[in-house]
């Protein structure tokens, strides 16, 4: 058995069940701050994972990369002041946890890689890191797209006039379709790698800030 490997997949696993859960509380937690207790009536505002993975949502992103939790329960007309932009800031909550996450644990994987001594129990643990990292990047980078029903859309949609922002919502299902069509033929991926890779640097430049002041 290739231990190596098998521990890749492990640490991986490890960061999905911490990164997913991270991003979908995030979305709960933003939209009960804004009036609107759905989501924490429903349990969402969870760090457990049985709360937000949707079964087969969960068998694409092992077998094809990418896949997408239960979307969390938000009452936008009743509940929010503002139902547009509060929308628009439930959805940014998502993908800004994940960078913020991301950032932290960079620091760790940098202080656990630099400092720590050369042990299997070390390596895993700087893998775990690594991996948490990259896939907080990917989570945030993807969920910016500009694309119903990704967090993108509910962003970038409160700029839009009233009939536009309606009519777009109108045909979200059949842009899903596509979108998953495209991702399956791998349109996406150069862009989304050199955007990933993009993000990574500008962690790393802005970890280096945290670096001077412990080590200085």
């Amino acid at each position: 058995m290739n231990w190596e490997l098998l521990a890749a997949y492990v640490a991986r696993a490890i960061a999905l069940l911490i990164a997913i859960p991270f991003h979908e509380s995030a979305h709960a937690w933003a939209s009960y701050k804004l009036g609107d207790p759905t989501a924490k009536n429903a349990g969402r505002l969870s760090m457990n994972p049985l709360h937000h993975f949707d079964p087969l949502g969960a068998l694409c992103m092992i077998v094809a990369g990418f896949g997408w939790a239960k979307p969390v329960p938000v009452s936008a007309v009743s509940r929010f002041r503002h139902p547009r932009r509060d929308m628009a800031l439930s959805a940014a909550a998502g993908p800004a946890s994940n960078l913020v996450l991301a950032f932290f644990c960079m620091i760790l994987y940098k202080l656990v890689y630099y400092l720590t001594p050369e042990t299997f129990l070390w390596d895993f643990t700087a893998a775990v890191l690594f991996q948490l990292v990259w896939t907080n990047i990917t989570l945030a980078v993807f969920n910016l797209l500009p694309v119903p029903p990704l967090d993108g859309s509910r962003i970038v949609t409160v700029f839009l006039p009233q009939k536009a922002y309606f009519g777009l919502m109108r045909y979200e299902r059949y842009i899903m379709l596509v979108l998953f069509a495209v991702l399956m033929l791998g349109f996406l991926d150069t862009p989304l790698r050199i955007v990933d890779n993009a993000v990574w640097s500008s962690l790393v430049s802005a970890t280096r800030f945290v670096e001077w002041g412990l080590f200085r």
